[in-house]
């Protein structure tokens, strides 16, 4: 289907509004994938705060110029479904990491976080960040075993003094 420039100009206002509140953003070769499983991970996407698009290249280039992913322009050929993650860094590049052990056909191919285009080892790390929650949770645990560690030398002492 054509797309009339009001559309086109509708679509680069959009993705640049979203990329502009993005905190990292990753593309992927989504050919060879049906459309049924992209409709899925496209689901799973608004779950973890994720927007997913699937767009022409000349179109994605307009969008990222002005933002903090515009280094992403040099590097963009071929079919891209593009990722950017909102709320946490590292949302997008655990949801493809994810879509593609499943679908060893979808390729990842970069991803941008901090002005820096990450290779894939990078994109692992990113994706295994924990998320502010995880965060929380670990710091409660580790607080915990201080707190039953202390308990217990104190208990030990007691014990000891007594006998």
């Amino acid at each position: 289907m054509a797309l009339n420039r009001n559309k086109k100009q509708d679509i680069i206002k959009k993705i640049n509004t979203i990329a502009k509140k993005s905190l990292s953003i990753i593309t992927a070769n989504p050919s060879k994938i049906e459309v049924n499983k992209i409709n899925i991970l496209r689901k799973k996407a608004k779950k973890f705060h994720v927007k997913i698009y699937l767009t022409r290249n000349t179109l994605l280039k307009k969008s990222l110029k002005k933002t903090i992913f515009s280094k992403l322009i040099e590097i963009l050929k071929g079919p891209n479904l593009i990722a950017f993650s909102l709320q946490h860094p590292g949302s997008a590049s655990r949801l493809f990491i994810e879509f593609n052990k499943k679908n060893t056909d979808f390729k990842i191919k970069n991803a941008i976080y901090e002005n820096k285009i990450l290779d894939l080892k990078e994109i692992h790390d990113l994706a295994t960040l924990p998320t502010h929650i995880e965060s929380i949770l670990k710091f409660i645990i580790i607080l915990k075993e201080i707190s039953l560690g202390k308990f217990l030398r104190l208990l030990n002492q007691i014990t000891h003094k007594s006998t």
